[in-house]
């Protein structure tokens, strides 16, 4: 049997802000204010990576490009890049600390883990600074994880790259990638996952994948939550992920059945 003894939990869409409203709200706003208005699905599509790779992901898909290059007679640059960020930066600060609320069930797993001995790092796609007013906001509602990693503290190489997972196992003196479990809410978390060698967990209830707001998803009928929940669970399956659990409810039981497993 295989003792899991760490779990690396994402913040938005995972732990806090449920849908992860925050960055995808600015995402299209600023692409609003530059005149290269972008989709919501476009918005979301590279979630989870550094904020200024998420943009620079933006800027390189097909229709976003081909717009830029209408309004602005040529392609997107390293520049435009800079000054983007920029505003996402400044305008993101100005809401963040509204999207800490920890998602339902987030507490109550986590206590429950703890007391298992479990340890719960975790990393996400902000910067540090920005990190910097979520986590007392968060602490303030009661979510505080052992430990964070952003991409700042591993040269700015976030996810997909596997290098938080890594730091979160040292700080936390986890000496074993087959005793780490990862959970997320979107496809770079899952490639975070993969490319660490650690077990993959994809949430879907609250997860920027599902997009919807918490009363957005309250509002379906069972049926329409049930579609929602489908349609999720076989995004995160072409992701890769080793398994999906529809809220962290379900992360205590789906550990006692990766312990049975032999991880490789």
């Amino acid at each position: 049997m295989t003792k899991i003894k760490g779990v690396i939990l994402d913040w938005a869409g995972t732990a806090v802000d449920f849908g992860c409203f925050a960055p995808v709200n600015v995402f299209l706003q600023i692409f609003e204010q530059a005149k290269v208005p972008v989709t919501l699905a476009e918005a979301r599509e590279p979630m989870g990576m550094l904020k200024i790779d998420h943009i620079r992901a933006m800027l390189a898909m097909p229709r976003i490009a081909a717009k830029w290059q209408e309004v602005y007679g040529r392609p997107a640059n390293h520049a435009d890049v800079k000054t983007l960020y920029t505003q996402f930066e400044t305008q993101l600060f100005v809401s963040l600390a509204q999207y800490t609320t920890p998602i339902p069930h987030v507490l109550e797993t986590v206590k429950l883990l703890r007391e298992r001995g479990i340890k719960i790092g975790s990393t996400t796609g902000y910067t540090k600074e920005m990190m910097d007013i979520v986590v007392p906001n968060a602490k303030a509602k009661g979510y505080a994880p052992d430990h964070l990693v952003t991409p700042d503290d591993v040269g700015n190489q976030g996810r997909p790259y596997p290098y938080m997972i890594f730091e979160n196992m040292r700080a936390l003196g986890l000496d074993s990638v087959k005793t780490i479990i990862k959970v997320g809410d979107t496809a770079s978390d899952i490639q975070e996952a993969k490319n660490a060698g650690v077990y993959a967990i994809g949430v879907l209830i609250g997860s920027s994948e599902m997009g919807l707001s918490e009363e957005e998803f309250n509002a379906l009928t069972p049926s329409q939550q049930q579609h929602a929940i489908a349609s999720t669970r076989q995004k995160f399956e072409a992701f890769g992920a080793d398994t999906t659990i529809e809220t962290l409810a379900e992360l205590p039981a789906v550990i006692d059945l990766v312990e049975q497993l032999v991880i490789h």
